[in-house]
């Protein structure tokens, strides 16, 4: 019996010592839900179902990939050093189209966000992460966000992009609390897997692929 208590307290530690070592390669998972206080429209939100998104990153580079039956597929590529962003969508009735662009924020928008850094640390899948306050001015809207934040994944996220350097290091966790025609609409975000595996470049790059038309007016 002590012999498997003590198996057990080594193997917690070498998980715990594990997940707080730093990744600079691998992969994530994130599964998204939303939901309102409108009766009509959570139901609708409900009906949609969870969305599950597969987050690849290698150094400050990271591509998310994310289906949807309503919205289609959507890739979202990141390179924090170079602060570009290309966006890849394929949808019902609009076609494989791409926006490649720059995400630094201007200093309007800047002025736009007020980000607070909180006193709560909370523990998601092994790392201990940092809670930031955020609210911003999102097309006349007011956007509320919390996140929790870990340092030890070099991974860049397309969610902190507006924030500039605001924020450190990538959210395992946030909710978004935005009004949308008077009825309050709430996003949570939560990463639920943390893969070390190797990233091929291809799959980071900012060149978009063959069969894609650049998107205009946005």
């Amino acid at each position: 019996m002590k012999n498997i208590l003590l198996l057990s307290i080594s193997l917690i530690f070498n998980l715990i010592l594990c997940a707080q070592t730093q990744l600079n390669e691998g992969v994530l998972i994130a599964t998204q839900t939303m939901s309102s206080d409108n009766e009509q429209i959570n139901m609708q939100l409900q009906a949609m179902g969870d969305t599950e998104s597969v987050i690849y990153f290698k150094g400050d580079k990271s591509r998310s990939e994310t289906s949807s039956p309503m919205t289609g597929d959507m890739v979202i590529i990141v390179d924090g050093t170079t602060k570009e962003m290309l966006m890849l969508m394929n949808q019902p009735g609009l076609g494989k189209k791409y926006l490649l662009q720059s995400f630094v924020p201007s200093e309007e928008d800047l002025n736009n966000v007020v980000v607070t850094k909180g006193d709560e640390t909370k523990t998601i899948m092994g790392y201990e992460c940092q809670q930031y306050l955020v609210k911003m001015q999102e097309k006349g809207q007011e956007v509320e966000m919390q996140m929790f934040t870990t340092d030890k994944l070099s991974a860049f996220s397309h969610n902190t992009t507006a924030m500039g350097d605001k924020i450190e290091g990538y959210p395992l966790y946030f909710i978004m609390t935005m009004n949308q025609q008077g009825s309050k609409i709430i996003i949570t975000s939560e990463i639920t897997e943390i893969k070390e595996e190797l990233v091929s470049d291809d799959k980071v790059s900012l060149t978009p692929p063959e069969g894609y038309t650049e998107m205009g007016g946005m």
